[in-house]
């Protein structure tokens, strides 16, 4: 795999960087327009550095969370763009995916957005979204996807945001949304919990058909179904009363969402396991939880 690839590296990396910005500015106009005494949320923005073993730059990005608004308790929409050599864990890893050759030549590259939302009222559902793009000299991907983590249910959000995501994968194909829809579900079961983390979406990982175009566009539109999706489930939901044991089961819910990221999630393992910033990596996790 040769370096013909820098300028769909450079593609992948300014796409990440342009949904970062439009889902921050949306959000924030979610935060202006929800009202009330409180000030409207605004998103503290942190330039990330990555460095190699040597000190050399490999990378970083920008961490963006905002905490406490009117309607986000906290969210966080990171970017990143990082590069270097796998360490031996992480070669070994890349060879029981299937990819050969990472001992001669350990070399990678990695750029994408993670995003995570957890709300103030328990019946807006939290919701996670992350697309991105990795390449080595031997093989590229690209992967992610989103999926809504409702703490209180509702049959109808739930079905919005599946036929969103679905509308926007047809186009590539209508096995798209099937195939996606299934590896979200496979892939967010908490096996520990025998149950799901949340009501689903579409997830893809190791995605690589050997059109590097192609592929890109459908990434693209797993992020541009993004906010169509979720955006009007919050504005339909932010006003709703909110009782005491609502709040109860969301502190509970989002327990379980803590233990998926922290025992199973692959982007959160590859983060720490590369020397990246954890503060980033873990921007995750719910500011409050409960076990019971």
């Amino acid at each position: 795999m040769s370096e013909i690839f820098n300028a769909e590296k450079a593609k992948a990396s300014a796409w990440f960087r342009t949904l970062r910005d439009e889902i921050a500015a949306a959000f924030e106009g979610i935060e202006d327009s929800a009202g009330g005494d409180t000030p409207a949320g605004r998103f503290d923005v942190t330039e990330t550095k990555r460095a190699a073993d040597d000190g050399s730059d490999a990378g970083g990005g920008l961490m963006s969370v905002m905490r406490d608004g009117r309607v986000f308790e906290k969210v966080g929409v990171n970017v990143s763009t990082v590069y270097g050599k796998l360490g031996d864990a992480a070669q070994k890893a890349m060879a029981a995916r299937g990819v050969p050759g990472m001992d001669a030549d350990p070399r990678f590259w990695a750029s994408g957005i993670s995003l995570v939302a957890h709300m103030q009222n328990p019946h807006v559902p939290a919701v996670h979204m992350n697309t991105r793009m990795f390449w080595t000299p031997h093989a590229w991907w690209f992967g992610g996807g989103s999926d809504l983590n409702p703490c209180i249910e509702y049959d109808e959000d739930t079905a919005h945001f599946h036929a969103t995501q679905k509308a926007h994968l047809d186009p590539h194909g209508e096995a798209h949304y099937r195939k996606l829809k299934a590896w979200a579900d496979e892939y967010f079961y908490v096996p520990h919990r025998g149950r799901a983390r949340g009501v689903g979406g579409i997830f893809m990982d190791d995605y690589c058909t050997g059109d590097w175009e192609a592929d890109f566009a459908l990434t693209q539109d797993i992020g541009r179904a993004f906010l169509p999706a979720y955006v009007p489930l919050v504005e339909k939901r932010r006003d709703t009363p909110a009782s005491a044991a609502d709040k109860d089961t969301q502190l509970i819910h989002r327990g379980l969402y803590a233990e998926y990221n922290l025992v199973y999630d692959r982007g959160t393992k590859f983060g720490l396991a590369t020397g990246h910033d954890a503060n980033a990596v873990l921007m995750s996790l719910p500011p409050l939880a409960k076990w019971v």
